[in-house]
């Protein structure tokens, strides 16, 4: 048996540094920076996505996509990534260790593409089906050694002025360790919240929705259509104000039917990522000052969309049925697929080739600056 062993390298020059161009494009006032949409399937591969293409009767939204190109996920510590050191790759625009949370490999706080936006006027927008604290949406506003530390995240969260949340995770807002109500904080800081539905958004104010102690539902346990309607509901209170927008939209539970090897789960979760991307597509269309960037942090399951056998169960024949397909997984765990990565309007064609998951970020502050 020959066994090939690749050693995990990084060279320096993987590393993209921000460079005087990128950065001058903040200082510039000639015209307001464009909105950014950043879609994370959390553990979406292209077979996941093709689910979407089998099992629908309806055409995929995916189909609307002209500009398609493909992100190497690894961390500096694993071939095989985590959701924090890919959120973070995206946020920071560097590679960092499994497990960070906003934070460089040698652990290091740097600021976010949400924080750096949201410094120069933007107004910012996070929704999630798990908790918000959370590995994917907490890589955007928080900065922890470690993704399991829930309650510095949410207490994190609380004073990110992000203006628009929605997702679960009210555990570790009132039920801490430390018998703070970090509910009473964002009241506060003057955020309209709601624990208990989706309500309609204060067009006035910070909104936050929490509204389940950990994650919401899967769709399969009855979630209903909470990712479509949040997203709704954001795009509609940032197209009120008069400012430009970041916002982050994660569809959570991909993952975890890989992990679950769940084909039912997968196949449920990615139809209601693709309903709301159809959605956020929608709102592109007629808003062609945004640039809309849908992709994954990693892929769960090591998933492949098959032929369909039927056991007779008497004689244990197997019978391929033409007119079906199966969903089959190679582990439970994440693999080292190549992540496909969608854009839609304004610079879409920047996040075309195949590269590093930290370019997503670069990619993205070209965009703002070949607005100017």
């Amino acid at each position: 048996m020959l066994i090939v062993v690749v050693l995990l390298q990084w060279a320096c020059t993987s590393q993209t540094a921000i460079s005087k161009e990128e950065t001058s494009v903040f200082t510039s006032k000639e015209e307001a920076p464009v909105n950014i949409i950043l879609m994370i399937g959390d553990g979406m591969g292209v077979p996941q996505i093709s689910t979407a293409f089998y099992f629908e009767d309806r055409t995929s939204n995916f189909e609307r996509f002209k500009s398609i190109g493909f992100h190497k996920s690894s961390s500096t510590s694993h071939w095989i990534t985590d959701s924090a050191a890919g959120a973070t790759a995206f946020s920071i625009g560097e590679k960092t260790y499994k497990r960070a949370i906003g934070v460089s490999a040698d652990t290091v706080p740097k600021e976010t593409i949400l924080e750096k936006l949201q410094n120069k006027g933007y107004k910012t927008g996070l929704i999630s089906l798990t908790s918000l604290t959370h590995a994917t949406p907490a890589s955007f506003y928080a900065h922890v050694k470690d993704r399991d530390m829930h309650e510095e995240i949410a207490e994190q969260l609380v004073v990110s002025n992000v203006d628009f949340f929605a997702g679960g995770g009210k555990k570790y807002f009132n039920q801490r360790k430390d018998a703070k109500n970090l509910f009473l904080e964002l009241e506060n800081r003057q955020y309209n919240i709601d624990t208990l539905a989706l309500s309609k958004p204060n067009a006035s104010t910070k909104n936050a929705f929490i509204l389940t102690e950990e994650g919401l539902p899967s769709k399969i346990d009855g979630r209903g259509d909470f990712l479509k309607e949040a997203t709704q509901n954001a795009l509609q209170y940032f197209d009120q104000a008069n400012q430009p927008f970041f916002m982050m939209i994660e569809g959570s539970y991909i993952d975890w039917g890989g992990h679950a090897e769940n084909a039912e789960m997968v196949i449920s979760e990615v139809s209601d990522f693709d309903r709301t991307l159809g959605a956020v597509l929608d709102f592109v269309e007629s808003h062609p000052n945004t640039l809309l960037v849908v992709t994954a942090d990693h892929e769960t399951g090591g998933v492949s969309v098959g032929k369909f056998y039927e056991t007779d169960k008497e004689s244990g024949k197997k019978t391929e049925v033409p007119q079906k397909v199966g969903v089959y997984f190679n582990t439970d765990q994440h693999s080292g697929e190549l992540i496909p990565v969608f854009a839609k309007g304004k610079g879409a064609h920047n996040f075309q080739g195949i590269y590093e998951n930290s370019e997503i970020y670069h990619h993205m502050i070209k965009v703002i600056l070949e607005s100017e």
